[in-house]
C-alpha cells in the first residue's frame, strides 16, 4: 500500500455497538458559521464538533474506524491547508496523528455556500 500517507490503511474493529457521526461542518451550536472561507479554520471546527458527537456517544478518536472529509472544489494543493487544520486540533480532541483510515472526497457543493469541509466519523464500542 502507498506510503507515506497521513493516515492508516486498514482498521479492524471489534464490539457490537456502533457510532455513526455524520456530517460535521464548521459551525457553533447555535448555527454560527466558523471560519469562513478558511478550509484549515473549517477543518479545526468540523473535527471539534465530530468530537463532540464522539463524546456523547460514549466514544473517542481511539475508537474511530473510518472518516471521511467531503471538501468543496477540492484541488491536491489544498492537502497543505487541510492538514494544517487536522494539526491544529489533533493534541486538544484525542485525534491521533497518522490519522484513521479516511478518504478526502471533492464535492462541487455542500450544506451551504460558505461550507468548506464536512466530516463523517464511523467507531465501535464494547
Amino acid at each position: 500500500m502507498m506510503q507515506p500517507t497521513p493516515y492508516h490503511h486498514v482498521a479492524v474493529g471489534t464490539g457490537s455497538r456502533h457510532v455513526h457521526v455524520s456530517g460535521q461542518i464548521a459551525r457553533l451550536a447555535d448555527g454560527t458559521p466558523v471560519a469562513p472561507g478558511d478550509l484549515a479554520g473549517q477543518v479545526a471546527q468540523a473535527l471539534r464538533n465530530t468530537a463532540i458527537g464522539l463524546t456523547g456517544a460514549g466514544a473517542t478518536f481511539d475508537d474511530v474506524l473510518r472518516l471521511t472529509f467531503y471538501v468543496t472544489h477540492w484541488a491536491p494543493e489544498q492537502i497543505t491547508d487541510f492538514m494544517a487544520g487536522v494539526e491544529r486540533v489533533a493534541a486538544d480532541i484525542g485525534l491521533p496523528l497518522p490519522l484513521p483510515p479516511a478518504s478526502l472526497i471533492g464535492v462541487d457543493y455542500l450544506f451551504q455556500p460558505d461550507v468548506l469541509v464536512e466530516v463523517e466519523a464511523t467507531a465501535i464500542l464494547d
